[in-house]
């Protein structure tokens, strides 16, 4: 039996590594990946937006920490295609909000799964939303 699959926004996983409200519970999110209970997709943007949002310090060796800790948690990273970028452009039309944030919500359509977003102005009112420190 495979681990049931969720979808993250960037949002949330840049709460891995900086303090900020929902940090504790996107934490306990990436443990249960880790432990294999469930399994994590993004889309490509979210290694580029949690490497900015994290790093903000711009100090190099902070993205290169926040690199390396995203490489070793094998994340399942959906590539830019047809369908995601259909469902990403359907997900904008629905939710309102650009198509860079529609792409979260765009993969948990097309991946059937739930969406963890911290976005509540881009993702609360995706169907089945899991609003994390919004």
């Amino acid at each position: 039996m495979s681990a049931p699959v969720c979808v993250l926004d960037a949002s949330v996983g840049v709460k891995w590594f900086r303090d900020e409200p929902g940090s504790k519970e996107a934490r306990a999110v990436l443990a249960e990946h880790i432990a294999g209970r469930i399994v994590i997709a993004v889309d490509t943007l979210f290694a580029y937006e949690v490497l900015r949002a994290a790093s903000r310090d711009h100090r190099p060796v902070d993205a290169m920490r926040v690199h390396h800790d995203l490489e070793r948690l094998e994340l399942v990273t959906v590539p830019l295609g047809e369908e995601l970028v259909r469902a990403a452009a359907n997900a904008r039309e629905s939710l309102g909000c650009a198509l860079y944030d529609a792409f979260a919500a765009g993969l948990a359509t097309l991946l059937d799964a739930p969406l963890y977003s911290a976005d509540t102005r881009a993702h609360g009112t995706h169907p089945g939303v899991r609003l994390i420190g919004a």
